[in-house]
């Protein structure tokens, strides 16, 4: 185990508005799959603050809405979609994670909004 089973989430999102526990971002970033199969992640930086027990990462989320799960039909758009996460650690679990996403912007590439 890597997380505290409480450990709680945050992101300034529409999308993720309804969410608060690390466990429910794991469960929708696992849906997120269902209409984007070829969801991959690539890692641009990495880096952990000892001294105030935070380990950041910064990534660029690729996927093509190939498969049922948006707000219609499959359109076929891609999505590059960068991101930061921010993870509280407590001991050697992850206590709290931050996200910082943009969004609207991967919506508008997916032809969802």
């Amino acid at each position: 185990m890597i997380c505290h089973p409480a450990a709680t989430f945050s992101a300034q999102t529409d999308a993720l508005a309804e969410i608060s526990s690390l466990e429910g971002y794991c469960e929708w970033m696992k849906n997120l799959l269902t209409p984007s199969p070829d969801g991959r992640y690539e890692l641009k930086f990495f880096a952990a603050d000892e001294e105030h027990n935070c380990v950041v990462a910064y990534g660029v989320f690729h996927g093509t809405q190939t498969g049922p799960g948006g707000p219609g039909e499959p359109t076929g758009n891609t999505v590059a979609a960068d991101y930061v996460y921010a993870m509280q650690y407590d001991g050697e679990l992850i206590s709290h994670m931050t996200k910082l996403w943009n969004d609207a912007i991967s919506l508008r590439q997916l032809g969802w909004a």
